[in-house]
């Protein structure tokens, strides 16, 4: 999971042929690094996938495909891939298609594949004036299939499976995502990226819905949300909070935060932060136990056993190893040193 989550980009491109990113939403990065390498081996073999359920839990993804036969289809797969364009300061995210499909003019049955045009930013970013880290290519089709999920969830039995409350938290979690939105942003990170304190998570909803734009939380990241407005909206949006709670943030110069919020635009006086009746989503409205808390301390991924077949002989092993290379020098430096001896002694 950490090669997927950007801790090694490199050994991510040997293992899964993408580049993973270091982002807060490396968890969904994860789960479409991966849909995108069975894609491209199913290809090969003139296969597609349509993925009906993908999950980051805990501490390892889980994906569960359909696997198609279907050469025509898999000329679509260009347009379900994309590479993704991260701002080294302020972290914004953008999309670049692979392939891109459009109507053939010969009739609604027919498709046209074309080449998309790009990249989606400039050299610099247009909101702090750094650079770009290009990740990818990742799946940005949608990773779950509505009515699967929605099966799923009404078949299970809460008396066969002791985590049924939070199987049944996780799915309606699922259904409640904007399926064609990929990747999502943090709120803890935009408010600290602004040096702000973070405020309900229902009134940044409720702005994001009051100016029309779509928005839902996320089962991979308990502080995610998902929306399709751009960018501008979004640091605008943090600049119209800073003003609400009226504290002056202690930003250094030069930050990307300090220039973003030294900024200004139209879009600061439109932001509304009246509580909208779709802020709070239903799987949070009743309490479902979406996000669960870690059973024990150092909960997780340990050390691999240290049990053994062979009765302690590989513990015994390494206490006779021990040192090896050391004692093996200072044996060769002895004999040279025997024999410069027996040299000056046979030359006198």
């Amino acid at each position: 999971m950490a090669v997927l989550c950007g801790n090694s980009p490199e050994t991510c491109y040997t293992k899964y042929g993408a580049i993973a990113l270091k982002t807060r939403s490396c968890h969904e990065f994860a789960l479409r690094i991966l849909l995108q390498c069975l894609e491209s081996h199913a290809n090969r073999y003139g296969r597609y996938i349509e993925p009906l359920l993908s999950l980051s839990i805990d501490f390892y993804c889980r994906v569960f495909v359909r696997v198609h036969t279907g050469q025509a289809m898999c000329k679509q797969s260009t347009s379900k891939l994309g590479h993704v364009y991260q701002c080294v300061g302020c972290e914004s995210l953008a999309i670049q298609p692979l392939g891109k499909l459009s109507t053939h003019k010969q009739g609604a049955q027919q498709m046209k594949y074309c080449l998309p045009t790009g990249p989606p930013v400039d050299r610099e970013c247009a909101h702090c004036g750094n650079g770009h880290h290009i990740g990818g290519p990742i799946w940005i089709a949608p990773i779950h299939n509505h009515t699967f999920v929605t099966d799923l969830l009404q078949s299970l039995d809460e008396e066969k499976f002791q985590t049924f409350p939070r199987m049944v938290g996780m799915l309606s979690m699922v259904l409640e995502e904007l399926q064609d939105i990929p990747l999502y942003y943090e709120l803890a990170r935009l408010c600290n990226i602004t040096k702000q304190s973070q405020g309900k998570v229902t009134l940044y909803l409720s702005a994001l819905l009051n100016a029309g734009y779509r928005v839902s939380l996320t089962h991979a990241n308990k502080h995610g949300i998902k929306t399709d407005a751009p960018n501008t909206f979004i640091w605008a949006m943090m600049r119209a909070w800073a003003r609400k709670e009226g504290r002056k943030s202690n930003l250094s110069d030069g930050s990307p935060g300090k220039t973003i919020m030294e900024k200004k635009d139209d879009l600061d006086d439109t932001v509304s932060f009246e509580e909208h009746p779709l802020a709070n989503p239903e799987s949070r409205k009743n309490s479902l136990k979406r996000f669960q808390m870690n059973p024990e301390a150092n909960w997780g991924p340990k050390m691999r056993s240290k049990t053994s077949t062979l009765k302690n002989m590989e513990n015994r092993k390494k206490i006779k190893n021990q040192g090896k290379y050391t004692k093996k020098k200072l044996s060769e430096e002895g004999d040279s040193n025997a024999k410069k001896l027996r040299t000056d002694d046979g030359s006198s």
